[in-house]
């Protein structure tokens, strides 16, 4: 195998949604309290919501750029590479990367729309809810059949409400809800609490996968302000290490034995250890903690219910059979910072070294394709879905870097390494009152 022929399907991407993307979802009697998009003096963009400035309309959307540009930018359309927010530039984009297709979280909304779950009006919320995930499945995945997986934002505040939109966009086709890592951090109960069952049932009912991504809990996590922001870049896919101990340990996956929970961009390379020692401290533990998983350990368990999936991970692809090579899947992260976009086959198949054919094509489509119960192939014979084939399909698209910062300055420009101080400054810089004199 070479790495055009790889077969591609990304189960980690991000879309920047669109400023017109709720005038066809909305019904008339609610259009005036849409979220919508306002151009700030400064030339920013940003989503106004029931008197809530949201920040940061791109957030770290840097695809195409030049990497010394990098930051918590872009804040504005004009700033971005059209394929962040545009399906027809997306697909191009998808094609020059050699990819089939796309799991794409939203942006504005908040990684599993803490922002609707944050609402007073809980009608308001589960309008705007219901509208996102209508423009989502129906316009964004559903104007190229077999290019995306279909990914819905669930009722948060409510896992009555939840397990109800749940089943009725999996009517629609969608079997993928975006999750919280933790759901303390709004105010919910925690993931161990009985009030969460109506929506893992329904999930299970609908075979729904359940997806939670780094960050979908009370956001960014630093270990000091002074710390180079290189300490936060490195930590954060592994932070999900919490997360997924509290799943292990949970009720949730004895008593729903065939949910599948996801663990969106956590990477791979710690998953051994990790399994290595939850056995242990079962073996060394359970006479006093009274964890009972039967005949079977933790990792037996994991191997179960847990996908994973990883952008650039040598290690974890070495130690795969110690995972499980059946739940692993592939991402491509775009539009940010850490995307492979527009080399990811090459990228990727400089880790499969030694790989089989038949375990590479596992984890590039085969495992993701089956969890998430989409067939590309019903849309377009497999010889066209490899990655030398979709670049043939759009060899116009530029995928050269380029200046995109609009003028504004660097994060630092005196060389020093940026801190996470610098990074939230920038950040707050951005909040700044929407002037009166702001356009639509």
């Amino acid at each position: 195998m070479r790495a055009g022929d790889l077969i591609l399907v990304s189960v980690d991407d991000h879309v920047v949604e669109p400023k017109t993307m709720f005038d066809q979802h909305v019904p008339e009697k609610w259009k005036s309290k849409a979220p919508r998009v306002v151009r700030k003096s400064d030339g920013s963009d940003v989503w106004i919501f029931n008197g809530e400035q949201i920040i940061n309309l791109g957030l770290n959307a840097v695809v195409g750029r030049l990497p010394e540009e990098y930051g918590m930018e872009p804040t504005s359309y004009q700033q971005m590479r059209p394929g962040c927010f545009d399906i027809d530039e997306r697909v191009r984009d998808m094609n020059a990367n050699g990819v089939l297709m796309s799991l794409c979280f939203p942006s504005f909304p908040g990684l599993c729309g803490g922002l609707f779950a944050r609402q007073e009006d809980k009608e308001l919320a589960r309008v705007m809810l219901q509208a996102y995930n209508d423009w989502h499945i129906d316009e964004w995945c559903g104007t190229y059949g077999g290019r995306f997986i279909p990914l819905a934002l669930p009722a948060l505040w409510d896992p009555e409400a939840a397990a109800v939109e749940v089943r009725r966009v999996a009517e629609k086709g969608c079997r993928a809800v975006s999750f919280t890592e933790r759901p303390e951090d709004y105010g919910l109960p925690s993931v161990h609490n009985e009030a969460w069952d109506p929506f893992w049932k329904a999930c299970v009912e609908t075979d729904t996968v359940v997806c939670i991504h780094i960050g979908s809990g009370g956001g960014m996590k630093f270990t000091s302000m002074e710390a180079p922001v290189d300490v936060m870049i490195t930590t954060t896919p592994i932070s999900i290490v919490n997360c997924a101990a509290d799943l292990l340990w949970s009720r949730v996956l004895k008593e729903y034995p065939t949910i599948r929970i996801a663990l969106s961009e956590g990477g791979i390379g710690w998953i051994p250890y990790f399994l290595e020692r939850a056995d242990y401290v079962h073996d060394h533990h359970k006479a006093w903690t009274f964890q009972d998983f039967g005949d079977k350990h933790p990792s037996d368990i994991w191997r179960r219910n847990i996908i994973s999936c990883f952008i650039d991970d040598p290690v974890g692809v070495k130690n795969r059979h110690q995972i499980g090579v059946d739940t692993i899947t592939w991402e491509c992260d775009y539009p940010h910072s850490d995307t492979t976009w527009p080399n990811a086959p090459e990228a990727l198949f400089a880790q499969l070294g030694g790989v089989p054919d038949e375990e590479i094509n596992m984890m590039t489509h085969e495992n993701a394709i089956r969890f998430f119960s989409v067939d590309p192939f019903a849309h377009r014979p497999r010889e066209k879905c490899t990655a030398a084939a979709l670049r043939a399909e759009s060899p116009d698209v530029d995928t050269a870097p380029k200046s995109q910062r609009g003028g504004k300055a660097p994060i630092r420009g005196d060389r020093r390494p940026v801190t996470t101080r610098d990074i939230t400054e920038q950040l707050a810089s951005a909040y700044t009152v929407v002037p009166e004199e702001v356009s639509r």
